[in-house]
Parts: structure tokens; sequence; C-alpha cells
């Protein structure tokens, strides 16, 4: 008599979800939240990215177009694409889409001051007329501290890498999250006078990662895909009829100078091996079972492992809210 076995199930099989379904389902779960809510209507930022275009078109499925306000909030560094884009998609699901420059607006916070203070600690040559962006170390080949480098390139072109001092990172971290925390504000802003909620777009891999700004682009009232690794959203997007050319664009952050992909800056893996490294932790998989999933060895997914449980410790408090001294459960 043959004794069946049980083979690990694939990452990449169980990452498969029933778009249409689960798009009809987020869609009840976030009417039934605004009723909770007492608002009509739903305001969210688009960025010509596949989790913002996703948010777009399941808050149409939720709410109607007509209830649905789309804001570009583009800035000095914002890439010519990520404006075509975002109305593009407000134009295919009918939203009205209202364009808000920020730039004067940070240039009067000092947003681009500071980050140009800090970049020349490191590099006392920049000036107007360079560019930047951060970038991590390559998690699945290195075995180290994963430092983070500042790339410039001067108005010839010519480009260079430097290694950052903790204190430099920092304050060129902190300046440029004044861009999402200015825009969560503009978002708050139309969604007070048109009594909408604000809707958030971080997948699963950014919000269990801690890949947003706390107060900024972490802020919303309603975050319907945080449950989903990207893999999923990129399904849910072609069953919803998201552009190819959306569909196809790497996932930028659209927050420095420089070209910069989210793999460069925080993740250092493409989102699909990262997606299936994250499941199979959650999940209780092994490495090896993983890695086959992959290509990647045990000891690379082992290697990615401790950067997510390292990421998740020291971004726990992005998820906090305000610590109290006394006891208010009465009206929690």
């Amino acid at each position: 008599m043959s004794v069946a076995t049980t083979e690990p199930k694939s990452p990449t099989s169980i990452l498969h979800i029933d778009s249409a379904a689960e798009a009809d389902r987020i869609a009840v779960t976030m009417r039934a939240q605004l009723r909770a809510m007492k608002k009509r209507g739903l305001v969210l930022g688009l960025s010509g990215g596949i989790d913002s275009s996703v948010c777009a078109a399941l808050a149409v499925k939720a709410v109607g177009a007509k209830n649905v306000l789309a804001l570009l909030m583009p800035e000095h560094d914002s890439e010519t694409d990520s404006g075509r884009l975002g109305r593009l998609v407000a134009d295919l699901f009918g939203v009205e889409c209202i364009e808000e420059d920020i730039a004067a607006a940070l240039a009067a916070l000092g947003c681009y001051e500071r980050r140009d203070g800090f970049i020349r600690q490191v590099v006392p040559g920049y000036a107007v007329g360079w560019r930047s962006k951060v970038v991590i170390a390559d998690l699945a080949s290195d075995d180290g501290f994963r430092l983070s480098s500042l790339v410039v390139e001067d108005p010839d072109g010519n480009r260079s890498a430097h290694r950052l001092p903790l204190s430099v990172y920092l304050g060129i971290v902190a300046a440029t999250s004044m861009k999402q925390r200015t825009r969560k504000q503009i978002e708050y802003f139309h969604a007070d006078r048109l009594n909408f909620a604000v809707l958030g777009t971080p997948n699963r891999l950014e919000f269990d990662q801690g890949f947003f700004v706390k107060n900024g682009d972490g802020a919303a009232d309603l975050k319907p895909i945080a449950h989903l690794y990207k893999t999923q959203v990129y399904a849910l997007a072609a069953a919803l009829g998201i552009p190819d050319e959306i569909l196809n664009r790497p996932p930028t952050t659209d927050t420095y100078s420089l070209a910069q992909t989210q793999e460069e800056f925080y993740f250092s893996l493409p989102y699909a091996q990262m997606d299936v490294c994250l499941y199979g932790l959650n999940n209780g998989l092994s490495a090896a079972d993983t890695g086959v999933s992959v290509g990647l060895a045990a000891e690379q997914v082992e290697r990615v492992w401790r950067d997510i449980v390292s990421k998740r410790k020291s971004t726990a408090y992005l998820h906090t809210r305000a610590q109290l001294a006394g006891d208010v459960s009465e009206v929690l």
C-alpha cells in the first residue's frame, strides 16, 4: 500500500488569487467601512504606480466614480511620467482629478535646502543642477551590514557613490519625508471639505516592512490592499483593467531627483522574490523550499528573513498610536 506524502506547497502557487472575487470582496468591505465612518466617498493620491492605480479602481468599484477624488501632487523631483500615468488612470475610471504642485510648499518648509545641506556634508560640491538618490547594499549577495550609500550626479552626467554616515542618512530621509507628509495634508484638506475618507495604498510587503512615512503616506482611513502581496496586487491590476504601461512599469519611490527603484532604496530584491520570501517566513516553509521558488540558495533566503525580522523590529514604531499616560478606554 502506497503512503501519500505531502509536498510543500509552492509559494508562487499560494500567491495566486481569484482576482475578480477578491476585488468584489474588497469593494464590499470598503463600502461597509465608509458607512461606519459616516463618510460618503474617497480621496487618494495617484502616483502613476501600480498600488495607487489599483486602489483608484477599487474605490470606483466600491462607491462609484462620482464619489472618488484623485490628486496629483508633483514637486521638483517628481518623474514626468508619474503625473501623466496618474491622469491616465483617473481618466480611464472617470474620476475627477486635481493637480496640486507642492514644490513651493516644500521649498518654504526648507525640504530641499535641508536635504542638500546634509548631502554637502558628504559631497561638499553638491549644488544646483546636481541630482542624487540613496541606495542600499544588495541583500542576496552581501552578508555584512546593509549600509546605505549616496549616489550623486553632477551637471555633466558624472556619477559617484559615497558611504553615508548615519546622521547624514537620517537627515536626508527626514528632509525627504516632508514630501509624503505634505501630500497627506493636501489629501486630508480635500477629504475634510467633501466629507470623504482618505484611502491609503500600501501593499502587504510595504506595510509589513515599514516602507512608509509615519503621518505621511502611512496615514489613511482605509488601506484596502495592505493584506495583498505585491504579486497579488499586479494580478488584481490586470483583472481591473489597469493599462499595460503601468503594469510594466518598475516600482519606484519617486522621491529623489535620480530615478530610483524601491529595490535600490529599501528591499534590495525584486518584489516577486521578496513576496515569496515573506510568504515563506509567514507560513513556516523551509528556507530550501522557499529558495527553490525564487532561485535563491537557502543561505540567501535566511539572510532575507533576518532582514525582514530586523525591519519589523526597527519599524514597529511606525505602526504605533500615540502613547497615553492614563486610561481613556471609555472613549475608544
